[in-house]
């Protein structure tokens, strides 16, 4: 619709053959990406939304820094736009998004590295990569790079297409132009005419000037002669303009693996995966303490009422602790028990999948609890805690 900016977001298959696989997952010849292109008008610098992430620091490696060993620093998106640190604002937007996805994935320790020219590609103005760090490992898991005009330039050089954008003034402006002219009444040689028009085809008014100061002829013809290049003031109601392209790109293989990487533990012989509640298979796990039928019967009550709301493991084999065993291993955050109790007072317990921590609650409050929990409240306050 003829409007800037324009995202355009895919993802497929790539493969490159100059990479040499190791580390598992984390450097494959091919493998998934998901990029977005984002096409921008370098001198709108206005409009670029960084109040939605006015609270939002990230740790920046800078090339400055780089060179001299440093580490790195903490800024605000605002404030790495204002230092210079990014050479468009929106290279900090995009960053700051990456950041935010980064930590819905449960990564919370990462950094972005600048890369120095030559580890650049030649056609990159700048590059950041999104560093993650777990259990001391630094893996990249997404790059950052401003492009400039050089996609969109060397299509139209090699397909003849013009992919320029016309980008309208607010008011009508003066400018000043200069426009080659050519005097006929000098030049009414057909065949010397059309070797002249040869000479200067797609030459910028700017080049022919030189030639006429060069004192150029052909077939005898001073172009001086013949040729004049003279500057008019006119009024111009916009201007042509090539887009240009800030690069946000996401290896998934990698990313998978550095997620789960980063949520699995071991605690006392036990694999936990602590995944965010969004990436889990389950919201929460459902277990009666015994199979005796009065328990399971008010399990299923339970796990039925929670689940028009949520998504549920039930389980109702094997010894308790083999089921919260199993449940922390795939990763459902919260775990509710059904026990004797619960028949004499109506309350449950609720476990933690982090901390293995216990409390007890209403039947008629489980909602309300899990509700508080998944909004990052500490299990200690919604119950009565169980020693």
């Amino acid at each position: 619709r003829q409007k800037l900016p324009l995202g355009i977001a895919q993802i497929g298959r790539v493969a490159r053959n100059e990479i040499s696989p190791r580390q598992g997952l984390i450097r494959m010849r091919e493998f998934s990406i998901m990029e977005i292109e984002f096409f921008i008008d370098p001198e709108d610098t206005e409009n670029v939304p960084l109040s939605r992430f006015y609270d939002l620091k990230v740790k920046v490696l800078t090339k400055d820094e780089k060179v001299k060993d440093g580490r790195p620093k903490e800024y605000g998106i605002d404030e790495m736009v204002r230092e210079k640190i990014v050479e468009t604002p929106w290279m900090a937007y995009w960053m700051a998004v990456a950041s935010k996805f980064v930590r819905a994935l449960g990564i919370n320790e990462f950094y972005f590295e600048e890369k120095l020219p030559h580890e650049r590609a030649h056609y990159a103005r700048q590059v950041f990569d999104q560093i993650a760090v777990i259990n001391d490992m630094k893996v990249e898991i997404s790059g950052h790079a401003y492009r400039g005009n050089y996609d969109l330039s060397r299509h139209m050089k090699f397909s003849g297409q013009d992919l320029s954008v016309f980008k309208k003034f607010e008011i009508p402006q003066a400018v000043k132009k200069k426009t080659v002219v050519i005097d006929n009444n000098k030049l009414k040689d057909k065949e010397k005419r059309k070797k002249l028009m040869d000479l200067i085809q797609n030459k910028q008014p700017e080049e022919i000037e030189e030639m006429l100061t060069k004192r150029v002829s052909i077939d005898g013809i001073l172009l001086s002669d013949v040729i004049s290049v003279i500057e008019r003031e006119e009024k111009v109601t916009g201007k042509h303009f090539i887009p240009e392209v800030v690069e946000p790109s996401f290896g998934v293989e990698r990313t998978l693996f550095l997620t789960i990487l980063n949520a699995y533990k071991e605690k006392e012989g036990r694999t936990v995966l602590s995944l965010p509640r969004e990436l889990g298979p389950y919201d929460v796990a459902v277990f009666p303490l015994l199979e005796r039928e009065n328990l399971i019967n008010k399990a299923r009550e339970i796990r039925d009422l929670l689940s028009k709301k949520y998504d549920i493991l039930y389980d109702d084999s094997g010894s308790i602790g083999r089921r919260y065993a199993r449940a922390d291993e795939i990763g459902a955050p919260y775990a509710i028990t059904i026990d004797p109790q619960t028949l004499v007072d109506n309350t449950v317990t609720i476990r933690d999948r982090d901390t293995w921590n216990q409390v007890r609650v209403k039947v008629n409050e489980i909602e309300n609890s899990l509700q508080k929990l998944f909004s990052g409240e500490d299990i200690s306050k919604i119950g009565i805690e169980v020693k």
